[in-house]
């Protein structure tokens, strides 16, 4: 299996990062605009949460909310579970597991590096060929 640092470089630069106090609206467009079901909310350097499809349905339209006025920091995700570059795939779809996330934050130290999402480890694993011998879960 790869590793968090395997599948981040295939996964490449992220361009899906927005500021706490944007608008969900346009959060919503960049999301649209880079084929993602998430942003990445940063201020300046600091990694703050992510924004995410469901966050938006529960949390806007569910509640009747205006994507207009709402911001990103109102609704976003945060406290998500974390691993570093050299962890496995197979132990980020455990802590998924675990967590019941689709999402995982990679962190080199103290320093943020990507999201590790559900389709990624999927993907490296298809692309591998892995077959699993026994449940995950």
């Amino acid at each position: 299996m790869s590793s968090v640092k395997n599948i981040l470089d295939k996964k490449g630069p992220y361009f899906n990062g927005v500021a706490s106090s944007l608008k969900v609206i346009e959060a919503l467009s960049l999301m649209k605009a880079e084929n993602l079901s998430y942003v990445i909310v940063k201020d300046g350097d600091n990694f703050k949460g992510i924004m995410t499809e469901r966050d938006y349905a529960q949390k806007v339209v569910l509640l009747n909310k205006n994507s207009t006025d709402t911001t990103v920091q109102e609704i976003m995700t945060v406290g998500l579970p974390s691993v570093s570059l050299d962890t496995t795939a197979e132990e980020c779809m455990k802590l998924m597991n675990q967590h019941k996330t689709r999402y995982l934050v990679v962190f080199d130290g103290f320093e943020f590096k990507g999201i590790i999402t559900i389709h990624d480890l999927m993907r490296d694993s298809l692309e591998a060929g892995d077959e699993f011998s026994e449940p995950i879960y």
